[in-house]
């Protein structure tokens, strides 16, 4: 009789772990068949704090638990990487120039602030050959300018030339990506070549090329932001806490690690890692929330474009959707 007991019990603790391991399987596979979302991300190569997020992984790790998985786009500028988000094709852009929010704006876009980088002025420069006879804004009068168009080193070269008295008919401007920029400058093809970095700190560390005048004393403030589909913000305003902690943790990264973070990029960027180091030296890297009053030089650039015709209407950047950080 107790040997039938004892039996009893044996195949009774087996039948419940079985059925415990079984509960457990079938849990598994439940999760596993669980819809994965995707959060599309579309970035620059000179999207520093996300391109070494996309580099080191940490994103997506923070992003499990959410369910959340990430696919990254890379475009040549931010231009066409706003277009993607207006039209659908991707939920987060990286950081953008100032510049760029402006056109998105002006074509109605349906997009929010979520995070911007604290100004770094000294990040875009006007910058001549070390023997040019061009000493001051001023002298600029006549003279073939090279920018990117719509960029923020443009709004950079239209604040200089009215705080020297010209206007921008007083220069012979040639819209030029950065490369072409730079080769035109190197070639003596142009006069000046308004640059941002790296490409600003690798060119002068390589040729000795002066600056005539940065974003500093007010000119340009030279901020970047982070911009998301506002439907996106609308309904997943956890996935982007955690990407504005993962954006707020690396710039304090770099910062506090400049050459860990200088070796990183340079292998990323094909740029020597002194001159990275240099180069993020003038960026902030200062990741915070965006405030209304914090866009007060948005409405300053969306009133030069559009006076220089580069966006058909006038903006007014008081209306945009802004993402609100969740309080800690």
């Amino acid at each position: 009789m107790s040997g039938h007991l004892k039996f009893s019990r044996r195949s009774m603790t087996a039948a419940l772990l079985a059925l415990a391991a079984s509960a457990h399987g079938g849990l598994a596979q439940a999760q596993e068949r669980k819809p994965i979302e995707t959060v599309r991300i579309g970035y620059q190569k000179s999207s520093t704090l996300t391109a070494i997020l996309k580099t080191n992984g940490e994103l997506e790790k923070a992003l499990v638990p959410l369910g959340v998985r990430v696919t990254w786009h890379e475009f040549a500028n931010g231009l066409p990487l706003l277009e993607s988000l207006n039209v659908g094709n991707l939920d987060i852009s990286a950081d953008v120039a100032d510049t760029v929010p402006i056109f998105a704006q002006a074509a109605g876009a349906k997009l929010a602030f979520i995070a911007e980088e604290a100004a770094s002025p000294a990040a875009q420069a006007i910058l001549v050959a070390a023997s040019s006879p061009v000493k001051s804004l001023a002298e600029l009068k006549g003279k073939r300018v090279a920018v990117a168009k719509g960029a923020g080193s443009h709004y950079l070269l239209l604040a200089a030339l009215k705080k020297s008295g010209l206007s921008f008919k007083d220069i012979s401007p040639a819209y030029l990506a950065p490369a072409d920029g730079r080769a035109a400058f190197v070639n003596n093809s142009v006069d000046a070549w308004v640059a941002w970095d790296p490409f600003l700190t690798s060119t002068q560390q390589q040729t000795g090329a002066r600056v005539l005048a940065d974003g500093s004393n007010g000119l340009a403030s030279y901020k970047r932001y982070y911009l998301a589909s506002e439907a996106f913000v609308e309904r997943r305003s956890d996935v982007l806490n955690v990407i504005f902690d993962k954006l707020q943790e690396t710039g304090r990264w770099v910062k506090a690690q400049p050459k860990e973070a200088a070796a990183l990029l340079a292998e990323l960027w094909s740029i020597d890692a002194a001159t990275v180091e240099e180069a993020n030296s003038h960026r902030s890297y200062a990741v915070d929330a965006v405030t209304r009053d914090k866009l007060s030089e948005q409405q300053s650039i969306a009133d030069a474009f559009f006076a220089e015709k580069l966006i058909p209407v006038r903006v007014d950047t008081a209306s945009v959707k802004i993402w609100a950080v969740p309080a800690p």
